[in-house]
């Protein structure tokens, strides 16, 4: 029998429990959306995943110890720096035939090289376009997942190891679409095309074009979708950034992604609240603003309407909404420079868009 003294810190423990069961289990009985994620990266996507970006590492030292290359892979002589369009989709690339007229709206053969990851879960149809596309292996992707994170980095991996004329490389989606002639786009990242090939001579201060974020009202709430403390030490919370997606990485920027290995390790952790957690948000500015935050312009060249997002998603733009008037708005940022591609599209935007796209979009 216990002593009465202890009568109180019995009754105590008797409430307790019961709270402390509660907060135990309740992630189990909770809806789906505050339990821990599954994780959608098995052992040997992370492995085949490591032997990729192994061998682009090595082939783009292998390069880079030869001093400036001379002769492309495709055996064309004092070839000009390109820029690698990654497209990340999980749907037919509605878009392809205005991008099409991109890529021919000048004299830019030899100029670009473009990537396909498509989710192999979804049957996608080859694009409509002439263009020389390179459909990379790739591997099932989820929204708010560390698996679009691994797909751009898959992407980066492949064009590199591609060409190493490679020098910029531009994500995009399939609901992206060209605010300029591809002549516009390459002069804004390489300057004039008749002196281009300098930029393999400055390659190390080449600047990487992606937003990156410190403040925003939900940053803690992600910060701490995977659990109180779980990025530490690694990512203290003053380091964690956010911006968007979609980005223009110079080589160097995409070698340090390919090369990283200790915040992957936290990012690709599920989440406790999947409503907060979006992790291909914040790895690719977390990292750059932690490695070389004077080597990234802190913005992005891909406009994106926020004003009446739903779910994450932003503003979707729909065939009554085309007009020369919008292209020459969306082009426009606070900053002074020009946006070069923008998103959210529906496809039946295309039409509407097809119309204006040589007196408009391709005009400049």
């Amino acid at each position: 029998m216990f002593p009465s003294s202890s009568s109180p810190i019995v009754y105590g423990l008797t409430l307790f429990l019961p709270l402390f069961l509660l907060f135990l289990l309740a992630p189990q009985f909770l809806p789906l959306r505050y339990n821990r994620q599954p994780s959608l990266i098995s052992p040997q996507d992370e492995l085949d995943d490591l032997r990729l970006f192994n061998l682009a590492i090595s082939r783009a030292t292998a390069t880079s110890r030869g001093g400036s290359p001379k002769i492309s892979h495709l055996g064309t002589v004092n070839p000009k720096p390109k820029i690698a369009f990654l497209f990340l989709t999980n749907s037919d690339l509605i878009f392809a035939p205005l991008w099409q007229r991109f890529f021919e709206s000048s004299a830019n053969d030899g100029l670009f090289n473009v990537y396909i990851h498509a989710d192999p879960s979804t049957p996608i149809s080859t694009p409509e376009w002439s263009v020389k596309a390179n459909f990379i292996p790739a591997k099932t992707t989820a929204r708010a997942s560390p698996t679009l994170i691994s797909a751009a980095r898959r992407l980066l991996a492949n064009a590199i190891i591609d060409d190493p004329f490679n020098l910029y490389f531009a994500l995009v989606s399939q609901h992206c679409i060209p605010l300029h002639s591809f002549k516009f786009v390459y002069t804004s990242l390489f300057g004039n095309p008749s002196s281009a090939s300098k930029a393999f001579l400055s390659q190390r201060s080449q600047t990487s074009y992606i937003e990156i974020l410190s403040a925003a009202r939900y940053l803690h709430k992600r910060y701490t979708a995977r659990g109180y403390g779980v990025m530490l030490p690694e990512v203290p919370f003053d380091k964690f950034r956010v911006g968007s997606q979609f980005f223009v990485l110079a080589k160097r920027h995409a070698l340090l992604v390919l090369k990283e290995r200790k915040l992957w390790r936290k990012f690709k952790l599920p989440c406790l609240y999947s409503d907060s957690c979006f992790p291909e948000e914040h790895y690719f500015p977390t990292l750059l603003s932690m490695e070389d935050p004077k080597g990234s312009s802190h913005y992005t060249l891909t406009r994106v309407n926020w004003t009446d997002s739903v779910k994450g998603h932003p503003h979707t733009y729909h065939s009554p909404e085309i007009s020369p008037e919008l292209i020459h708005t969306l082009r426009k940022s606070a900053s002074g420079y020009s946006y070069l591609f923008a998103r959210k599209f529906s496809p039946d935007c295309l039409k509407p868009l097809m119309e204006i796209a040589k007196d408009v979009i391709f005009r400049d």
